[in-house]
């Protein structure tokens, strides 16, 4: 078995290179586990090995915006089975602020050249598929004067705001599925409608309230607070 001596302290290699000097000489069961623990938890490795990698900056959370829907995100689900009306995508777009979502089903060869639901953004948070990088999209938004911030790979603290959304739409999706069977495009506005109106935590509020102001009545609380 390989040992390097340093001030008098023996120094035990990798579990790779350790279990294969071993193996030569010894064998038991569990042999490659049992080493693998073992350096694992050996107090000199640890002491005594230096970190090879970059050491990571600061984290810089985005900053909150100041009014609804000026800064949002979006993003995309793709590879849904096909509808009847042709889509197999969801758009997906978020608003920074109150945390409220709009999916919209398309095809994944849509046109960018969708309308505005709330107005044009200052800035649009996004990954870099396809459709973000395009060159229409961006000369639209530059002519909108709407700044494009582009994520890059695992970095989930960018956008990992549509990210989390996506996840939740898929569950409700899911159990949209269960019920109203598989054509997920019907059942996308009671999605979207469930998450809408739906307690968050970082808001104390469900998005609709923190967007309108006001909790949204629907039939199952039909009637005001102190109303029979």
């Amino acid at each position: 078995m390989t040992k390097l001596t340093a001030r008098g302290t023996r120094f035990i290699p990798g579990s790779t290179k350790m279990y294969r000097d071993t193996k030569r000489l010894f064998w038991w069961r569990r042999m490659k586990r049992d080493i693998a623990e073992f350096v694992a938890k050996c107090d000199t490795c640890n002491r005594v090995k230096a970190e090879r990698q970059r050491p990571a900056g600061l984290l810089k959370p985005l900053e909150i915006p100041m009014w609804k829907w000026e800064k949002i995100t979006m993003d995309f689900i793709v590879g849904l089975p096909r509808t009847l009306k042709g889509n197999d995508s969801i758009w997906v777009i978020v608003d920074r602020l109150t945390k409220s979502a709009h999916f919209i089903p398309v095809n994944t060869r849509f046109d960018t050249a969708k309308p505005a639901l709330h107005g044009a953004p200052l800035s649009i948070v996004s990954d870099r598929g396809p459709q973000f990088t395009a060159k229409f999209w961006k000369s639209l938004h530059k002519a909108m004067d709407t700044k494009l911030d582009y994520s890059t790979a695992y970095h989930p603290q960018t956008d990992g705001q549509t990210e989390r959304v996506n996840q939740l739409l898929e569950d409700l999706l899911r159990a949209c599925a269960l019920t109203y069977g598989p054509n997920w495009e019907a059942s996308l506005p009671f999605a979207e409608f469930s998450y809408n109106n739906s307690y968050q935590a970082s808001l104390g509020m469900s998005p609709f309230q923190a967007l309108y102001g006001h909790q949204c009545r629907t039939p199952l609380m039909w009637e005001e607070a102190g109303e029979r």
